[in-house]
């Protein structure tokens, strides 16, 4: 019996050991593309359509500064295409602008001469 339970702890601790070295222990990247979002709206619209972006682990979009923060997987996405995503969502993404169709069928208060407000 003592020799089936130092088994079994021994098992689960390898077992323990090679998930942690699987997942290597890293996080995602980060990168940080400046918006041309205005209000609560687009905070909402561009969090949910980063969300079923293959890759993306997490986006945060500050109303204010209009930097959207994404945390993503290398492996399974790239800045570009981030970018592009953030594009078609109908928004400028750093200097790439946003995709006219895309834009044209954002709500008024949501377009850039809208101007900030919550």
């Amino acid at each position: 019996m003592k020799t089936l339970k130092i088994w079994m702890l021994s098992f689960m601790l390898i077992s323990v050991a090679s998930f942690g070295f699987a997942q290597g222990g890293k996080k995602g990247e980060e990168v940080k593309i400046k918006t041309s979002a205005v209000c609560g709206m687009c905070k909402a619209t561009i969090e949910k359509g980063m969300a079923y972006e293959k890759g993306v682990e997490k986006a945060t979009l500050d109303v204010d500064s209009k930097i959207l923060t994404v945390t993503y997987n290398p492996q399974k996405t790239s800045v570009d295409k981030l970018k592009k995503a953030v594009n078609e969502l109908g928004y400028d993404a750093d200097d790439a602008p946003a995709t006219p169709r895309a834009y044209d069928r954002l709500d008024a208060c949501c377009k850039k001469d809208a101007g900030n407000h919550k």
